[in-house]
């Protein structure tokens, strides 16, 4: 049901049974998947493509004019997946025409209240964001993340997937797939044994990611040492391949 309230741009696409509650505005190019439902005081600005089943609570800013100076009004887009739950005061800005046009979310994820997803971000499938987190441009966060309350993200970084952000960390370098780091200033911890093993990761897996953790963070070698014995590993232990390609796939270096 749309409330005879809200504010409907005519070029909007919404699926037949979407709800909209009273003083949303959804703007010009706008698609929203069946089963959705933006709750009261939303505001969903433009060039926005939101798949099926999300949940958009008060006062999110969805699809706003990226915060860039490099942004001159080209025609740049913000795509959403499925089931994402995006809850009160949430903002997500579209892509920039410097940074590719788009920004990308992916499936299932929990964006709690006042968090931000700045533009070019790509985020992607089962993600938890507390309370006030961030992450500026062009960051990518991967899979099964989670990023404690009010963590920050410099722009062009990298999260691993699988990876943890303690509450009020700053990253200021890439975090590899499989890792917990926290602090001021950042340092990882340990590997995300928990979430691993909610993730049905066998014990005997862990324990390979572990030694994989041991070969980079404790045993004193150079990163690039480091980077031939976990090579020689991944053949035996598949399961370290990703905590691998996070490692190789930083830009900006990586939290020690």
């Amino acid at each position: 049901m749309i409330d005879s309230r809200a504010i409907i741009d005519p070029s909007a696409k919404l699926a037949d049974d979407v709800e909209v509650g009273p003083w949303s505005i959804i703007g010009p190019n706008v698609e929203i998947g069946k089963g959705s439902v933006i709750q009261s005081h939303v505001v969903i600005k433009a060039n926005t493509i939101m798949g099926e089943g999300n949940q958009v609570y008060q006062f999110a800013s969805v699809g706003e004019d990226p915060a860039d100076k490099k942004f001159e009004g080209e025609d740049t887009w913000l795509k959403i997946g499925n089931n994402n739950i995006i809850r009160e005061g949430v903002t997500l800005h579209r892509g920039t025409g410097s940074g590719g046009n788009w920004t990308r979310i992916g499936d299932n994820n929990l964006f709690m209240a006042y968090v931000h997803v700045a533009h070019d971000c790509i985020v992607g499938n089962n993600t938890v964001f507390a309370n006030n987190a961030g992450i500026s441009g062009h960051a990518e966060i991967g899979d099964w993340a989670i990023l404690g309350g009010f963590a920050g993200v410099n722009q062009f970084r990298k999260i691993g997937e699988h990876a943890m952000v303690g509450g009020m960390t700053h990253i200021a370098h890439d975090v590899p797939a499989c890792v917990i780091v926290s602090g001021s200033p950042a340092s990882v911890r340990s590997v995300n044994m928990v979430g691993l093993e909610r993730r049905g990761y066998s014990a005997e897996q862990i324990r390979a990611i572990r030694q994989a953790f041991k070969v980079v963070y404790k045993k004193g070698l150079q990163l690039q040492e480091a980077i031939v014995e976990l090579k020689a590993m991944v053949a035996d232990h598949p399961e370290i391949d990703p905590f691998l390609q996070s490692i190789l796939a930083a830009t900006k270096g990586i939290h020690r």
